[in-house]
């Protein structure tokens, strides 16, 4: 059976990395967190005169570079002179040189917001009247490419670290004490360290690359590595590799000195132990929340706690049930776990879960901050397929709790002690000696056959010692040297049988032990556990980089904003999702008409992804029509100005009325949607 259950194992991690690796590949770039709520001058604007300076405002406060903000001239040429300062609050600015030419300029800004992700983006406004210009703006967003993958790679390696190693020892120490002689789970725990140190240290090189140029040639830059060392990011991750110094302390005390302490000594070491990993544990848990989400925005002095605890009951949950995984599966036959360790294991899980729901709930609350931001935002959809997740994960531990009662309910039966297998052997042995035993093996009384190989050296010690008493009277000398040979043949076979009766003893017990149908329906379930524990992981690893929901919905309450006030003075401005149904199709094109009224209007067209980020397609197409005056369609195709931007000048509109407008975007070859507003013009 163990035969037959050891490739599903393997089949089934494996299947598990490969699901993994798919939900990374289809997460995309990290998203912003820091939004862009305001600029001066604003996206798209006109202006007569020539401004001194461009300044940006964020949702929060961002950390800046020497070329955070630049401003291009229509030939690519930067404008901007000095480096960026904050001018108070969230707002930043860039002075530019005087006497500017008429034209369209792009604004780019690459930054690191509070919570340790980049942020990227970019943006036109003209001088005078627009013009065409040569910048293209990459469609790339920050922390995107092979770059962004690595790290994106190293934080889930990290948490699976992290949740192993803590969760590992937690089950060690809380649940099943004797685990800490077996060989598997010390690997396990010892992985889990590795993968964690390991991860940090990448982190660290691959994080000045991440948050700036976004080239893997970069990633040894030892100036972009100081830099990271001065960063709140980068304190939280030397903090953690100090941590991980006294971690491998306590790994080797568990492992080491406690697991060689008698019952008596190791209950007095236990509450030592425990207190000193749980203080370990919780400061490497904080050097993620005092670098990410919980560190800024509403409430980070409650926030950075409860998400201490949050980590730490994932990875008694998660990381426990690993090690319950390993100790089913891997165990020795005359070690193995017990009901009593997986029922105390079973009420940790049970307390981890509800720490879960508790801290959870206040999350779910500070970062989406309303219901809509379940099914309206990138986060909320997430937070709703972990929410799935932890229920099917939930459901399964319910179906491991009753195989967990039915197998301390059963009735265990002791192998046999060895020293009895062994007398059993030694009377096959004599049998086989007599004459009496059967050619191809004799029965040792176990039900097991004894090795011809065994029995065939107790007849030929039999034989040799008829043959020395036949010999009779030889030299003294030859006859101690025969005696000699005769003691030393004995003693190497008395530890061959010795050997093979000690492998058909561990067979025989692990035989029994997977026979157990309640020992076997509890390790299918735990590993259906660990399976799905495994794509929560994944998700919670995109949920800790994608941008909020209350972030998210700010940035569009405030665009909505810029936009009503523009509207007040005269302009026209016109929100439309879209969905061509290719792939990568989803988006919002935005229509600007200035001054919105009866003859020449000057028109500007904006698509963008669903995160706000400037999206690079095709083509774009406008038409206008009165239908109450039949008149139109009136097709207007505008000048493509830059990635995402789109203009046409002198659009003319010969009567007032309530005008739909209707603009058709193609996102590929045979991918296309049009989408439609009406809005009274004149």
């Amino acid at each position: 059976m163990t035969q037959t259950i050891a490739p599903r194992v393997r089949t089934l991690v494996l299947l598990l990395l490969a699901a993994t690796g798919l939900l990374f590949a289809g997460a995309g770039p990290v998203s912003a967190h820091a939004a862009l709520t305001g600029s001066d001058p604003q996206q798209g604007a006109v202006v007569a005169k020539a401004p001194t300076q461009v300044s940006l405002t964020f949702s929060e406060k961002v950390a800046l570079s020497d070329d955070s903000l630049r401003v291009l001239d229509p030939k690519g040429k930067r404008v901007d002179q000095g480096d960026p300062a904050g001018t108070g609050g969230t707002t930043y600015a860039v002075k530019l040189h005087g006497g500017l030419p008429d034209g369209t300029y792009t604004v780019t800004y690459q930054v690191v917001s509070e919570d340790s992700h980049p942020v990227a983006g970019a943006y036109t406004f003209s001088i005078g009247a627009p013009s065409q210009t040569t910048v293209s703006v990459s469609d790339q967003e920050a922390g995107g490419g092979v770059v962004g993958w690595l790290y994106g790679f190293g934080r889930y390696v990290s948490y699976a670290g992290f949740i192993v190693m803590v969760g590992g020892a937690a089950f060690v120490l809380a649940c099943w004490q004797r685990g800490a002689g077996v060989r598997a789970l010390q690997r396990l725990t010892v992985s889990g360290w590795l993968a964690l140190t390991a991860a940090t240290l990448g982190l660290l090189l691959v994080r000045g690359s991440y948050t700036s140029t976004g080239k893997v040639g970069d990633i040894f830059d030892l100036d972009l590595l100081g830099q990271v060392l001065q960063t709140k990011t980068g304190a939280a991750l030397v903090s953690r590799l100090l941590l991980l110094a006294a971690a491998a302390l306590f790994i080797a005390v568990l492992f080491g000195a406690y697991d060689k302490r008698d019952d008596e000594e190791k209950r007095d070491l236990t509450f030592g132990l425990a207190i000193g990993g749980l203080v370990v544990a919780a400061g490497l848990a904080a050097s993620w929340a005092m670098s990410e989400h919980a560190s800024t925005g509403l409430q980070a002095g409650v926030a950075m706690p409860v998400d201490v605890v949050h980590l730490l009951a994932v990875a008694g949950w998660l990381g426990g049930l690993a090690a319950l995984l390993v100790a089913l599966y891997r165990a020795p036959a005359d070690t193995p776990v017990d009901g009593s360790a997986v029922r105390r294991f079973s009420r940790l899980a049970f307390g981890s879960v509800l720490a879960l729901v508790a801290t959870g709930i206040y999350q779910s609350w500070r970062q989406l901050g309303s219901w809509s931001a379940f099914t309206d935002t990138r986060y909320g959809q997430l937070l709703l397929v972990k929410i799935g997740l932890v229920v099917l994960l939930v459901g399964i531990a319910w179906i491991s709790r009753r195989w967990t009662g039915r197998l301390a309910e059963a009735v265990v039966v002791k192998p046999r002690e060895s020293s009895d297998a062994v007398t059993d052997g030694d009377e096959g042995e004599s049998e086989n000696a007599s004459g009496e035993g059967v050619s191809a093996g004799a029965d040792t009384g176990t039900g097991e056959k004894e090795p011809a190989a065994a029995r065939a050296g107790a007849s030929g010690s039999a034989s040799a010692e008829k043959g020395a008493a036949a010999s009779g009277k030889k030299g003294e000398k030859g006859a101690t040297v025969a005696v000699s040979d005769k003691a030393g043949g004995d003693s190497e076979r008395a530890t061959q049988l010795a050997r093979q009766q000690a492998a058909i003893d561990t067979a025989r017990q692990k035989q029994r032990r997977d026979a157990d149908p309640n020992r076997f329906g509890l390790r299918r379930s735990v590993l259906a556990e660990a399976g799905v524990a495994v794509v929560l992981l994944a998700v919670t690893t995109m949920l800790t980089s994608t941008e909020p929901g209350r972030t998210e919905e700010q940035a569009r309450a405030a665009a909505s904003s810029s936009a009503a006030d523009a509207s007040a003075a005269g302009a026209l401005t016109l929100d439309m999702s879209f969905d061509t149904g290719g792939e990568d199709g989803k988006g919002v094109v935005r229509v600007d008409l200035d001054p919105a009224r009866v003859g020449g209007n000057e028109m500007h067209v904006y698509v963008q992804r669903p995160n706000g980020r400037a999206f690079d397609i095709p083509e774009v197409k406008v038409a206008f029509t009165l239908e109450s005056q039949d008149i139109g369609p009136l097709p207007v195709v505008p000048d493509h100005i830059t990635t995402g931007h789109w203009s046409a000048g002198g659009v003319q509109l010969p009567m007032a009325g309530e005008w739909k407008i209707a603009v058709t975007v193609r996102t590929s070859d045979i991918d296309q949607a049009t989408v439609s507003k009406n809005a009274q013009i004149g």
